[in-house]
């Protein structure tokens, strides 16, 4: 198979192979491809067929865990473009990825208090079931309900102000 990267052949992998290896569909590595995701550029073999290196493996692996973190395609892209553009911007890939981390720490704060009020709601119900009273999954008999609000998020939308509304 002849290919238009500096990949050495054995390093080459199909669209089938690296959808196995990252379990990203074709469809989305296509996608990827197109919203430039990839540090490398995608080679093409003789026949125009797309192929890859073990090196897009692992930044695919990377860059699906942003994703899962909730980083957006858009920041990914920046991070990606960052990467190509070689040495020089450590410090702008650095300050990309703390604040991403402090994102991903204030959504584990915002998941720990919802998991705290879905098991508070459980115990109620299993003190329910096991005492016959129906009512109490909605009282602990001192307030209306148990579970805290949630915290305050960032960008959170709020419903518009009457006088916006049309």
């Amino acid at each position: 198979m002849t290919t238009t990267s500096a990949a050495p052949v054995s390093d080459v992998l199909s669209i089938g192979e690296i959808s196995a290896q990252t379990g990203l569909s074709a469809h989305t590595l296509r996608f990827y491809e197109q919203e430039n995701l990839f540090v490398n550029p995608v080679a093409r073999d003789g026949a125009g067929r797309r192929v890859y290196g073990s090196q897009d493996v692992q930044w695919l692996l990377l860059a699906t865990r942003l994703r899962d973190s909730g980083m957006p395609l858009a920041e990914i892209a920046r991070y990606a473009g960052l990467v190509r553009a070689g040495a020089g911007n450590e410090q702008e890939r650095l300050d990309l990825l703390r604040e991403h981390q402090d994102h991903v720490r204030a959504q584990m704060e915002r998941l720990s208090a919802s998991l705290d009020a879905v098991t508070a709601k459980i115990s109620l119900y299993e003190i329910a079931l096991v005492d016959g009273d129906p009512q109490n999954p909605w009282s602990d008999g001192v307030q209306d309900c148990v579970v805290p609000a949630p915290p305050v998020r960032a960008g959170r939308q709020q419903p518009p102000h009457p006088s916006r509304r049309r």
